[in-house]
């Protein structure tokens, strides 16, 4: 966690200096004027993704959103459940790189953000976060849902302004504007070198909202008279423009690790150090000559994992227990590459080094070609596909130019099995898709065994919890599939097991009005939480009582449930089905239904 509390408090208006060229609305009402030039200046920052839950004490904000995407200058989400919401935002940020708006009315609503904001906060998300509040004369006495909003995320937030009640005065739209800068600047990590979100808690007084009709010019006003008032918003600076990048020279026994987040310079730098790569499945650096797809395998045999002597870490490691208890072990040096972000990997408090960025050294380079590198390199890689090839879910019989065989035949009928549905929503998903997996069963038996491809993948790994998943994926793919900026001409898939759906079913109702992306929920179903059947105590504890508050069985009716809420169905029970499911690309929110045993 971050060590000091951000600063929170009811700071003096900002004086009117080179933002005097702001537009100033005279609707009638204070809180409309002032969510009018709130949401413009974020506009003209460049954040395009608002996302609004109902309520009165927001309805100025939501009004003025409704507004500005009838002039196409932002996407417009509406969603009941505040953590749907915060979680659909979070996805959207995920997608984009820049931070969405999240709006909603005081008291519990607030609350039910937190869980995205944690997650934000861990996975160095650009989340911002505008909670209507009451004025300060109305807090403190009881009035109705009225709580204590201002600091409500804790150290969550990277800022967090506790904004008074406007007033009509001709400055606010300046001090709108100023406050948005500060919050873009501030959730991008711009001048903190450390993403995350951003609570605006705005007050409002009555009349709470009046009818306003903006034209587009007012909104986005002359670029080059604004040029000087704001930078134009986009990511931090790169890390190695901050401080050199440092140079690693060659060593035997090394090794790179690449948790989330790490991302395709960490595949980058095994290749050019000519170090095993040692790449977990949603760390955006699996693929490539170097990868090691069964590391926990090779770690735990004495011939590999002992002979490791430095490990050099990109991103978060999530996923298995070979990989801390590597990093912990007397006599292996641990060099973690954390380019932004104040909270740092550091398990068992062994590691002694942090770097923002790193580079393979020339004489690593030159070594990479030796070979005593090649020997170390190969005999990781090697191992590793050979482990994977004799895995009887990945070898199918031939078949041969009389036909199918019985034996083929059964191969096709056979019940699908957890290594069977990773291997096959793996090997369908290309790079113009998107990939989500939730924080289940599932994540770790791909991370055990899908083989090296380039595609997009996302888990929420910052606290790694089963919160929010169908809220995250779908915010992926609305921004990965948008009419302007598309970046993705497939489907986003999200592979999870039936908890994590049930957890976050509220996220499966659809908004009228709104684009529907192609999006397939795969959904393993094996009747509760057989994660925790792995748990050491399920070998001694009694199995109903492990049954009745772990396991947690539930049985529900998927069809149903689809039909419910509007949602194709279809289910597969065998690898044939599976595999026709998965080729056949929706063309609307779809759930595919897959049994397995627990």
């Amino acid at each position: 966690m971050r060590a000091t509390s951000p600063a929170v408090g009811m700071p003096e208006r900002l004086p009117d200096t080179s933002l005097s060229h702001w537009p100033h609305v005279s609707s009638g009402s204070a809180a409309t004027d002032f969510s009018v030039a709130l949401l413009s200046a974020f506009v003209r920052l460049g954040v395009r993704d608002v996302v609004v839950s109902p309520g009165a004490r927001s309805q100025a904000l939501a009004l003025a959103a409704a507004e500005l995407e009838r002039l196409d200058c932002l996407r417009l989400y509406v969603r009941l459940d505040e953590r749907s919401a915060g979680f659909l935002a979070l996805g959207l940020a995920v997608e984009t790189g820049m931070p969405a708006l999240v709006i909603m009315t005081s008291g519990t609503a607030v609350a039910n953000l937190h869980p995205a904001v944690l997650e934000a906060h861990h996975s160095g998300v650009p989340l911002i976060v505008l909670s209507a509040d009451r004025p300060v004369e109305l807090r403190g006495i009881r009035s109705n849902q009225t709580t204590v909003q201002p600091g409500i995320f804790g150290v969550a937030t990277r800022l967090c302004e506790d904004v008074p009640a406007p007033e009509g005065d001709a400055g606010e739209a300046a001090d709108a504007a100023n406050r948005a800068q500060r919050a873009t600047d501030a959730a991008l990590g711009r001048h903190t070198h450390d993403p995350g979100p951003v609570q605006l808690n705005l007050a409002f007084r009555e009349p709470l909202s009046a009818a306003v009709e903006l034209t587009q010019t007012a909104v986005t006003g002359d670029v080059a008279q604004a040029a000087h008032a704001f930078t134009p918003a986009h990511a931090f600076t790169p890390a190695q423009e901050l401080e050199p990048a440092i140079e690693v020279g060659p060593q035997p026994g090394t090794v790179v690790i690449a948790g989330a987040g790490a991302g395709p310079s960490a595949e980058e730098f095994a290749r050019a150090g000519g170090w095993p790569l040692l790449a977990e499945v949603s760390s955006g650096a699996r693929f490539g000559p170097n990868l090691v797809v069964a590391y926990r395998e090779l770690l735990n045999h004495p011939d590999f994992g002992q002979a490791v002597t430095r490990a050099i870490v990109f991103g978060h490691p999530t996923l298995s227990r070979e990989i801390p208890a590597l990093l912990q072990r007397e006599g292996v040096e641990v060099l973690v590459v954390a380019p932004f972000g104040a909270e740092r990997y550091n398990p068992g408090h062994r590691v002694r080094r942090f770097v923002r960025a790193v580079v393979a050294s020339s004489d690593s380079v030159a070594d990479a070609l030796t070979v005593e590198a090649r020997r170390w390199r190969g005999r990781w890689v090697i191992t590793s596909r050979e482990l994977r090839a004799n895995d009887p879910d990945v070898t199918a019989p031939a078949i041969d130019a009389r036909g199918i065989t019985r034996s083929e035949l059964a191969f096709l009928r056979a019940p699908i099995t957890r290594g069977m549905l990773t291997d096959a929503v793996w090997a369908a998903s290309w790079p113009h898709d998107r990939l989500v997996f939730g924080a289940s069963r599932l994540i770790r038996e791909a991370d055990r065994r899908v083989p090296g491809k380039k595609i997009s993948v996302h888990s929420n790994r910052g606290l790694a919890g089963i919160d929010g998943t169908i809220a995250t994926a779908f915010g992926i793919a609305a921004a990965s599939q948008g009419e302007v900026e598309q970046r993705s001409a497939g489907t986003t898939r999200v592979l999870l097991g039936d908890l994590t759906l049930l957890h976050d079913v509220g996220s499966l109702l659809l908004t009228p009005g709104e684009a529907l992306p192609r999006l397939q929920i795969i959904v393993g179903v094996d009747g509760g939480g057989s994660i925790f059947d792995g748990l050491e105590v399920a070998a001694t504890a009694p199995s109903t009582a492990l049954d009745r508050v772990l396991f947690t069985p539930r049985r529900v009716d998927l069809a149903a449930l689809a039909r419910a809420y509007g949602w194709e169905y279809t289910r597969a029970e065998t690898r044939t089905e599976l595999e026709h499911a998965l080729t056949a690309a929706p063309t609307a929110p779809a759930i595919l239904e897959v049994p397995l045993a627990r």
